[in-house]
């Protein structure tokens, strides 16, 4: 079941690789986030020393969440993936010239994760094609129901 999802991320590029990652998150956040407040939209993922963490994923507080801690809704937080799979991300992030985009937002068996993806940015006649591409379908779609 989706949270959140990035759909600016399939605009802006091609998606090659998607990976599940666990995330770590405080109480507070955990309650936010099962409220729905959550947003990816400006949020990116980048490599910190052998780690990969998302920055900018805003999780707005609840009033009644907590009143001892002062909740900071763009921390930093990092992403949980096996080894193999950080070495190949970090191998082509710095050698092919790829980078890493969070993708969606999601519950897997009761536990909150972020789908992350290995992309390549898109030029603007790339993004062009695919909005022809997107509007043929959605077109085409029509012209099927309504000959049924």
């Amino acid at each position: 079941m989706s949270i959140a999802q990035n759909k600016k991320a399939f605009h802006d590029y091609f998606i090659e690789e998607r990976f599940e990652a666990g995330l770590v998150l405080e109480g507070w956040e955990v309650k936010s986030i099962r409220a729905g407040r959550v947003n990816l939209k400006e949020s990116y993922v980048v490599i910190r020393s052998g780690e990969i963490v998302v920055i900018g994923c805003h999780i707005s507080p609840l009033e009644s969440a907590s009143t001892h801690i002062h909740p900071d809704p763009l921390r930093t937080r990092k992403l949980l993936l096996h080894e193999e799979e950080i070495r190949k991300l970090i191998g082509k992030v710095e050698r092919a010239g790829y980078t890493i985009v969070p993708l969606d937002m999601h519950y897997s068996k009761g536990r909150i994760k972020l789908e992350i993806g290995l992309a390549k940015g898109k030029k603007q006649y790339d993004k062009r094609e695919s909005e022809k591409e997107k509007d043929w379908q959605r077109e085409r779609q029509r012209l099927v129901r309504n000959k049924v």
